[in-house]
């Protein structure tokens, strides 16, 4: 997206510049700082982009809309749309009239498409992506059954390794329900602490990810940990269910007879 210096600080009140000078030359190139440190571009160096070598200007400070600024005339010529322009940016001088200023422009400019900035950004999410949504609830359904699988394995193991012990328990006077209670206790300690290490871990790849690729956005939000932690504790206790079941039901002599 290309946009004249002057008519950029008009709409938003310029660049906050971090490193070299504004657009001079016809081939001057504006870098915000999170895409020269993903790329490794300094000031004076040569960058490449549609097949056109630019001339880095400065780098700029990030949020202005866009990674790289460049002379709208150059760039109209490099796609061959001179005197046309795909976007408009307009920013109201009082936020809260945003909505009365995109009912005029409707009215005077009935074939464009106006949209709020926020709108505008979502388009250009991975999860507007077409079949990303059932891709990515498919894949959380095998996760799931596959964890319910591991758990009722592990708790099954815990359950033959520990008969022994269970008739141990029963003979003493534990009941049926005092049973189900400490293997599904064990198992919710088991899955919080698989928890607390996932989310750690999520939180350790995240810094990784956005030490080398700056420009990525990744958000870690309490409502998709929430999510994810209930997923983990639910698929615990149904997969620890059986196997607490069938312990509670061994008899004691069977259990401390087995070997």
């Amino acid at each position: 997206m290309g946009i004249e210096p002057e008519s950029f600080r008009a709409v938003s009140g310029g660049f906050v510049f971090l490193e070299g000078h504004d657009l001079e030359a016809p081939d001057d190139l504006l870098v915000d700082d999170w895409a020269a440190k993903a790329k490794n571009i300094k000031v004076g160096d040569t960058y490449k982009v549609l097949n056109h070598d630019w001339h880095v200007a400065a780098i700029i400070e990030h949020g202005k809309g866009a990674r790289l600024f460049v002379s709208l005339a150059t760039l109209q010529d490099l796609v061959g749309a001179p005197d046309k322009a795909s976007i408009f940016l307009i920013k109201c001088t009082r936020p809260e009239h945003a909505d009365d200023v995109m009912d005029e422009i409707r009215r005077l400019l009935p074939g464009y498409t106006i949209r709020p900035l926020s709108a505008f950004l979502s388009l250009m999410t991975s999860t507007n992506i077409p079949g990303l949504q059932a891709f990515i609830n498919a894949m959380i359904s095998l996760a799931v059954a596959i964890g319910l699988l591991v758990i009722f394995l592990t708790m099954y193991t815990t359950v033959i390794e520990r008969t022994r012990d269970i008739g141990v328990l029963k003979s003493l006077g534990a009941g049926r329900g005092f049973i189900v209670r400490a293997l599904l206790t064990e198992s919710a300690g088991l899955c919080v602490m698989g928890i607390v290490a996932g989310v750690g871990l999520s939180y350790g790849v995240r810094a990784a990810f956005l030490t080398g690729f700056p420009t990525l956005s990744i958000l870690i939000t309490w409502p998709w940990i929430l999510r994810a932690a209930g997923i983990a504790l639910v698929g615990a206790m149904l997969g620890a269910s059986y196997p607490a079941w069938m312990a509670s039901r061994k008899d004691a002599v069977e259990a401390l007879s087995y070997d």
